[in-house]
């Protein structure tokens, strides 16, 4: 047998741990790991950026239920990867970092890209673990694999240096190999607490289901849809909570988001946790005497901020839902004779009927509504929501906001954002790794889960759609040339009002005007009045970047021109990129709509009914074949 490398070894090792995906960028010396990696079958991906390979990395392991891993080089290549490290630990996705490093014996001499990465990284992984020998290898790598897995899903960390990768094995037989892990063990609760939140539940005049992305990663779904229809609870997904169960759901409270967490007394939190999304479980939103009972696999979210840690379980949401089940038996929420579901079906029509309102809009520019209400109309013509064919990924504030709302999801995991950092630039990495989960090597076409059976929708291929804000895809735009190397026909939507928020104008010659003042071209009795910090270019032709790299470049400004351009992308059979043209919007005070307290709303003469209407995750929901129709 021939002597064995470092790079072989490695790539083995991911191999026997059943990893199929490599997400990274190359360079001295990881090469030669991605190398022996293609050789083995894995399939390697390769970005234009180290971020956006991270983040694609951290999102494909949300989706399969297992650590996605990322390859970069030393160094820098570390630094970039930095973001999706972040952004995995603070969203719980499992995720595996490989580097490479500087030869052992030129440490601390200023060796090529050299970075104490274990002391940089520590803080912030799981596990970051250096192997000393070859023959330590498998097990670091193993090690490293099982612990981003197990527990709090999160990142670790695997640093190669590279007289290690490069270095030989002259008896490659008496190598201890990696194994491959088991799913992580799934707790369940103590029959006490159990029988405890049971009565609480029972006992509840406006009981309350908060459902939130652990809860879509446990692959919980047909257990809580089992749980919800037994017992009668209205619930409210989070934005990545949503499709955990469908959003026509009749007892959905989406949208009357505000006036369910008013009036709740008692809350079930499902893979949720009380930070700012869900404003901490504090007044003035939420009912000042609520009671939260966490469901959780990490117990150091137990007794955070509004929550009492007497009612919280520790266990596994699709282990524990039917416990839980099993304890109410046969009792049933009943609310006839209380106003709490009266009340969230008077502000459900209300809000319906504002968010009809304003996808009505036929004016020029198109708003976000308008546009993004033709887009949907126009998907849901091509494929229905009930077949889950269809996986959005979202970012950008005005963007992501309002589509959250208008695109049903009935299928867990079928919608991506930028999560509980609100982190922009994961839009394009997150759209390629939802194509590897559901279309790629080693993926069950349109299946992308492991443990507990949950469903994603019919069998076939899935359409990934992206809605991106202008500024947003701006972070990782590149990645489209990626996409298109790689065969993967993602269609992508850039909603254009040429700035972060807002932009500055709604023609080309103002928005010179404005350019001509902070160039200080202008007139310099106007006051010195320029392009605000939110304010991009006016007319970028972000379709070229589809059309430079073999894909197809659209531009649509009128709902007509984006009905024609989303058919064409869709059929395209590569990247598509429709630049999407919106007004600039408003430039009032920039903040989001669901942190204003209703104090501060009084104040400026807006009632309770008005903040209802300004909340964000409710002002634009719009009605999906009968959504609601029982509460």
């Amino acid at each position: 047998m021939a002597p064995s490398t470092g790079a072989y070894i490695i790539a083995r090792s991911l191999r026997d741990l059943g990893v199929a995906v490599i997400f990274g960028i190359v360079g001295i010396p990881v090469v030669e790991i991605a190398e022996e990696a293609i050789n083995l079958g894995i399939k390697f991906v390769g970005f234009r950026n180290e971020q956006a390979a991270s983040y694609a990395a951290g999102a494909y392991g949300y989706l399969t239920g297992k650590p996605g891993v990322c390859l970069v080089v030393g160094g820098p290549g570390i630094l970039h990867a930095i973001p999706g490290v972040g952004n995995s630990s603070v969203n719980a996705f499992p995720f595996l970092l490989l580097a490479g490093s500087s030869e052992t014996h030129l440490i601390y001499k200023g060796a090529f890209q050299e970075l104490d990465a274990i002391s940089f990284l520590t803080p912030h992984t799981k596990l970051a673990v250096r192997p000393a020998t070859l023959d330590a290898i498998p097990n670091a790598v193993q090690n490293a694999y099982r612990t981003a897995w197990y527990g709090r899903p999160g990142p670790s960390f695997v640093d190669l240096p590279a007289d290690l990768i490069q270095a030989t094995d002259p008896s490659p037989a008496d190598l201890k190999r990696a194994s491959l892990v088991p799913p992580p063990p799934k707790p369940s609760a103590e029959e006490t607490t159990l029988f405890k939140v049971s009565q609480l539940l029972k006992t509840a005049k406006s009981p309350l289901i908060v459902i939130g992305k652990g809860a879509a990663y446990a692959r919980a779904s047909d257990r809580i849809n089992s749980f919800v229809t037994q017992s009668q609870i209205p619930f409210l997904p989070t934005p990545m909570g949503k499709g955990v169960l469908s959003d026509s759901h009749p007892l959905n409270a989406a949208s009357a988001r505000s006036t369910a967490l008013r009036e709740s007394d008692v809350v079930l939190l499902l893979g949720a946790r009380l930070n700012w999304i869900l404003h901490f479980g504090s007044p003035p939103k939420w009912n000042p005497s609520v009671k939260f009972i966490q469901i959780d696999i990490s117990s150091d979210e137990f007794g955070k901020n509004a929550a009492d840690p007497s009612l919280a379980i520790h266990g596994d949401i699709a282990t524990v839902i039917p416990q839980l089940q099993a304890h109410l038996s046969t009792w049933r929420y009943k609310p006839d004779r209380l106003p709490f579901t009266s009340h969230l079906l008077a502000a459900k029509e209300k809000n319906l009927a504002t968010a009809a309102e304003k996808a009505a809009v036929t004016t020029l520019p198109m708003t976000h509504s308008s546009a993004l209400s033709a887009i949907e109309r126009t998907l849901h013509s091509l494929s229905s929501p009930d077949d889950g064919r269809i996986v959005y990924v979202s970012e950008g504030a005005n963007t992501m906001d309002i589509s959250r709302s208008i695109f049903p999801v009935c299928y867990p995991r079928l919608r991506l954002d930028a999560g509980t950092h609100a982190t922009m630039g994961v839009g394009m990495g997150y759209a390629i790794a939802a194509h590897m989960a559901y279309n790629g090597i080693g993926a069950t076409p349109g299946e992308a889960s492991v443990g507990y059976a949950d469903a994603v929708g019919k069998p076939g291929r899935k359409k990934i759609v992206c809605l991106e804000g202008d500024s947003a895809f701006g972070f990782s735009g590149m990645e489209v040339e990626t996409m298109a190397r790689y065969g993967m026909d993602v269609l992508i939507f850039i909603v254009n009002n040429a700035g972060v928020y807002h932009g500055d104008a709604d023609d080309e010659n103002t928005w010179k005007e404005l350019q001509n003042g902070t160039l200080g071209f202008g007139d310099a009795e106007n006051g010195g009045k320029g392009l605000r910090s939110t304010s991009l270019s006016f007319g970028t032709q972000y379709e070229k970047m589809a059309d430079m790299v073999g894909g197809l470049g659209l531009v649509a400004s009128t709902p007509e021109e984006v009905e024609n351009a989303t058919r064409r992308g869709w059929n395209s059979g590569k990247p598509c990129v429709v630049n999407v043209i919106v007004g600039k919007g408003e430039g009032g005070k920039l903040e989001f709509g669901w942190q204003a307290n209703a104090s501060k709303a009084r104040s400026a003469g807006v009632g309770e009914e008005g903040q209802e209407q300004r909340d964000g995750e409710e002002m634009r929901e719009k009605d999906k074949g009968g959504r609601g129709s029982k509460l």
